[in-house]
C-alpha cells in the first residue's frame, strides 16, 4: 500500500527562526509523522531573518524561474533548500526578493505590521502549491500551521480544484494565538479575485481582520485543530459549530499521536 502523503506548511519552523509554539510543531511535528511512516513535505516562507549560510539554504533551479501575478505585478518565485540532518527532513522555502528579503517577518523591530503582508501570505499561498505541481507530488492531506498560511484552504479548493494533484486532498487548518493587531490591505480580496475566484465568496475579508482571516481558512478546510491552549474565542467556536472534524488543544507529550490518529480519519 502507499505511504499517505502528508504536506506541511508553516509560517514558522525552528531551527530557522527562533522557538516558538508554531515553530516547534513545525519541526517535529512533520519529523513524528514520518517516522511514523508517512511520506512528507514541508514549506515556509523565506524570511529575510532567516540565515541562509549558518542554515545552508541553497535555490533550487529546476523548481525556481516562475513568475506569480499580483495586483498586476510580475513577482519572481524563488525555491530554496535546507535539511534538518537529524530528522532526515527537508525543508522548502518560498522566496522572492520584494517580499522577503527585510530582516524580519511580519513586522519591523518597533513591532509595525508591513503593508503588504496580504500579498506575502498570497504568494507564499500560491507560491508552495506552484511548487508543489512541479514536483508533481500528490498530497492526501494538507496541513497549515498559522495565519500566514491563510489562504492555502481557497487556493487548494477554488483556484487549483481541477488540477489532480490536489483532487483528493483534505486540508488541515491549525489556529494559534498568532494574532496580528492591524487589518491586512482593504483590497486585498480583489487581489485574490483575480485569481479566479468569485469576489462575493471571499466577502468575509472585506475587512481583512485576523479573524475574519480565520474564517475564511475554515470556510474552506475540511477539519480544523485548535493549535494553542488559548486562542481567539470567536475562532474557537466558530470551529467547533462548523460541522468540520475538530481536534482539540493537544499539549506538548500527545499531539504527534494525536494528530497522527485525525490524519486517519480521512
Amino acid at each position: 500500500m502507499e505511504k499517505k502523503k502528508v504536506l506541511f506548511i508553516s509560517q514558522e519552523i525552528t531551527p530557522y527562526l527562533p522557538e516558538s509554539e508554531i515553530s516547534e510543531i513545525g519541526r517535529y511535528l512533520p519529523q513524528g509523522i514520518q517516522e511514523r511512516g508517512k511520506e512528507i513535505r514541508t514549506f515556509m516562507p523565506r524570511f529575510g531573518c532567516v540565515n541562509e549560510r549558518r542554515n545552508q539554504l541553497h535555490e533550487v533551479i529546476r523548481l525556481s524561474g516562475m513568475n506569480l501575478v499580483i495586483n498586476d505585478n510580475d513577482h519572481p518565485l524563488i525555491i530554496k533548500v535546507a535539511s534538518i540532518q537529524a530528522a532526515r527532513m527537508q525543508v522548502y522555502f518560498i522566496d522572492n526578493e520584494d517580499y522577503f528579503q527585510r530582516k524580519f517577518t511580519t513586522a519591523n523591530d518597533e513591532g509595525i505590521e508591513f503593508d503588504d503582508n496580504d500579498e506575502r501570505a498570497i504568494f507564499f499561498a500560491r507560491g508552495v502549491l506552484e511548487t508543489v505541481i512541479k514536483l508533481r507530488w500528490s498530497p492526501d492531506i494538507i496541513h497549515c500551521h498559522g495565519w500566514f498560511t491563510g489562504m492555502i484552504p481557497l487556493f487548494v479548493k477554488k483556484t487549483y480544484k481541477d488540477n489532480p494533484l490536489f483532487a483528493n486532498s483534505k486540508i488541515i487548518y491549525s489556529v494559534y494565538n498568532d494574532q496580528f493587531n492591524n487589518p491586512l490591505n482593504g483590497n486585498m480580496a480583489s487581489k485574490i479575485a483575480e485569481d479566479g475566484i468569485d469576489i462575493n465568496e471571499i466577502s468575509v475579508i472585506n475587512v481583512p481582520n485576523f479573524v475574519n482571516l480565520g474564517k475564511l481558512a475554515i470556510d474552506y478546510s475540511d477539519a480544523t485543530i485548535k493549535g494553542s491552549e488559548s486562542i481567539n474565542n470567536e475562532l474557537e467556536d466558530y470551529m467547533k459549530v462548523s460541522g468540520k472534524p475538530f481536534l482539540d488543544y493537544q499539549s506538548k507529550e500527545s499531539y504527534i499521536n494525536s494528530y497522527f490518529d485525525f490524519y486517519n480519519i480521512f
